[in-house]
């Protein structure tokens, strides 16, 4: 019997025959978006755990700050560089195999922590458990090859809000260190900071069990048969290049912060570790959960104005966060001061203030995040994996940069809030590129307006309307 086309259609939205085996796509790929989200939610929270570990380890092992900063930065360069290949790589064997494979090598490393005592071996653990961190750009690839271009935003958003993982070390990590310190278990695993890489390592091989078994075994593999160097042609792209720098300031900076915050709270408001994990959680979540909002905004309204949004309250975030406290002493001939100074212009903002500014940010961050990845399917929709996997990788690796370069401006400067002015800079740059590209594409489209801007071109019909 032939179908029409529009019989057609319905057909292949309601049943999909794969080597002889009935599936539906409605259900299968919610059941890829839920196991891949639960799966990259776990392997966020074991890609960062150094944030709140990373405390007790520094108190543990006398690492200075520089080599604390150093520490949460090389788990962020290994979920970076292989970013790219394990989305090319999703694209190309399906997400299941991948995904389950990368929980079960993040698994070793991640279990291997518990047992360190050499500052060597902890770096070198440290940085291969950022493995796990690689786990979203293989999401992606494996979720926009199961949902419809109209959905497509939505549901790469639902995945990306994964990134609440950053904070579930921040909210049960030091209750376990402070109830489990001293103690020990089943005769060799220790308690404190240790046992938390145990119960993760744990954690990555069940879910690796049960996202095998849940997620649809016929997968979709839409670059099966692209060749290699058809995913680097990518590389060349200037526009792939742009989109990763805005995924540097709405990203990179997100990561480096989940790992920072923690130690700025304890350091500059002198609160406890699990003050600091809770506060830092509090950015975590909107910079997380408010990214399937992003999708949907970006879906309704598009992701170009959703940017413009997310960069100018970032700007405002940034720029008010960045302010050194203190005041303005000037001299003063006359002054009623026995120095001959006054002090003008105070400021300092508070435990309170400095919260809800960092919550703001992160509420820009997580909408931003999204509205970045909306872009890729609309430019590239036969290279979602690879372009996903370069702008993930310059991302992430822009976290990775970012940490020292916190820690180096906040040396230099002798301000604690340095690292805000850096992320102001990034901010800054981004939205510039972005305005001047959006102008020159206007004017690509438009030339006739480019040279009138006093006296903008009427069409004569519509004038005489």
């Amino acid at each position: 019997m032939v179908l029409s086309s529009a019989q057609a259609t319905v057909a292949e939205s309601q049943t999909l025959v794969v080597d002889g085996d009935v599936d539906a796509p409605v259900v299968g790929r919610y059941r890829v978006l839920a196991t891949s989200t639960l799966a990259f939610t776990l392997m966020f929270a074991v890609w960062l755990q150094f944030g709140i570990l990373g405390l007790p380890i520094k108190a543990e092992f006398g690492l200075s700050d520089t080599a604390f900063y150093w520490l949460t930065a090389l788990p962020v360069l290994n979920g970076a560089i292989w970013r790219m290949g394990t989305g090319v790589l999703a694209d190309r064997w399906g997400g299941r195999v991948v995904m389950t494979t990368m929980l079960l090598l993040a698994a070793v490393p991640t279990f291997l922590l518990s047992g360190v005592h050499s500052a060597g071996a902890l770096f070198l653990l440290a940085f291969l458990i950022g493995f796990a961190g690689n786990s979203f750009s293989s999401g992606i690839a494996w979720n926009s090859a199961w949902f419809p271009r109209s959905q497509q935003g939505f549901a790469l958003g639902v995945f990306g809000a994964g990134n609440v993982g950053a904070s579930v070390t921040k909210l049960i990590g030091p209750a376990i260190i402070a109830a489990t310190a001293g103690a020990t278990y089943f005769g060799f695993i220790a308690g404190g900071w240790r046992l938390v890489p145990v119960l993760y390592a744990v954690a990555l091989v069940v879910m690796a069990v049960a996202l095998w078994f849940v997620a649809p075994r016929h997968d979709r593999r839409p670059g099966a048969t692209t060749p290699m160097r058809d995913h680097l042609r990518v590389l060349g792209r200037v526009r792939v290049w742009r989109f990763s720098l805005y995924y540097v300031a709405v990203f990179g900076a997100y990561v480096a912060l989940s790992s920072a915050l923690p130690f700025y709270f304890e350091k500059n408001y002198d609160v406890p570790l699990w003050q600091a994990g809770l506060l830092t959680a509090l950015f975590i979540f909107p910079a997380s959960l408010l990214r399937p909002l992003g999708g949907w905004l970006s879906d309704k309204v598009g992701a170009r104005r959703i940017m413009y949004w997310t960069f100018g309250i970032m700007l405002l975030a940034s720029g008010v966060l960045m302010m050194p406290s203190g005041f303005i002493t000037i001299d003063v001939a006359a002054s009623k001061a026995a120095d001959g100074t006054a002090e003008i212009l105070p400021w300092h903002l508070g435990l309170g203030w400095f919260t809800v500014f960092v919550v703001l940010l992160g509420c820009a961050m997580g909408i931003g995040k999204a509205a970045v990845y909306k872009h890729i399917p609309e430019y590239f929709p036969h290279e979602v994996g690879a372009v996903g996997g370069v702008v993930g990788m310059l991302g992430a690796l822009g976290g990775f940069f970012l940490l020292p370069i916190f820690g180096y401006a906040v040396a230099l400067t002798g301000i604690a809030s340095a690292l805000f002015g850096v992320l102001f800079l990034l901010t800054l740059v981004c939205l510039a590129w972005m305005h001047l590209t959006v102008v020159s594409m206007l004017h690509r489209g438009s030339p006739e307006l480019s040279d009138d801007f006093e006296h903008p071109y009427v069409d004569a019909a519509a004038a005489a309307r």
